[in-house]
């Protein structure tokens, strides 16, 4: 009997980690989701690999872009100590590094990265408005993550924490 409780009590935990990284990401993708009316976001996900479509290229982006944020919150529940405020900083400095990294990142890797490697994917010559518009996406997409961690950490920081 121990052994089904067990392969039970595994099977429970991997559905709970697979749930705890898909779902940021599903709700990231419905929310990004209105970048998409812009031709050029709409040719910039159509371009990637490893479909060459759209909707599939779109949907792996958006919910991998999301690991970051939710291993980031695993790894300050597994690694920090709960005591004080130390949750609270430690997710207000994983939140402030990854949305830095996406807002000045990704424009640069898409607009420098992607058309030297092979993914000629603006139609209209990388100008100014397509790295407005990547930062602009950018921080929107980081703003999705950012301010429930940013909640968090300021509940957790108040008299009595959790």
């Amino acid at each position: 009997m121990i052994p089904l409780q067990s392969i039970g009590t595994r099977a429970v935990g991997w559905v709970a980690v697979v749930v705890a990284l898909l779902v940021p990401g599903v709700v990231a993708t419905v929310l990004w989701a209105p970048f998409l009316a812009v031709n050029r976001i709409r040719s910039l996900f159509a371009t990637l690999p490893p479909t060459g479509k759209l909707s599939p290229t779109y949907v792996a982006v958006a919910i991998g872009a999301s690991v970051p944020y939710v291993a980031g919150f695993l790894a300050v529940l597994a690694v920090v100590d709960p005591a004080g405020v130390a949750w609270s900083n430690a997710f207000l400095t994983v939140t402030l590094f990854v949305s830095v990294l996406y807002v000045v990142g990704l424009p640069v890797v898409c607009i420098l990265g992607l058309p030297r490697i092979g993914f000629d994917w603006d139609p209209t010559g990388y100008g100014w408005s397509t790295w407005a518009l990547l930062v602009v996406g950018s921080a929107w997409y980081a703003t999705l993550f950012a301010v429930p961690l940013v909640a968090v950490s300021l509940v957790l920081a108040l008299p009595g924490g959790y």
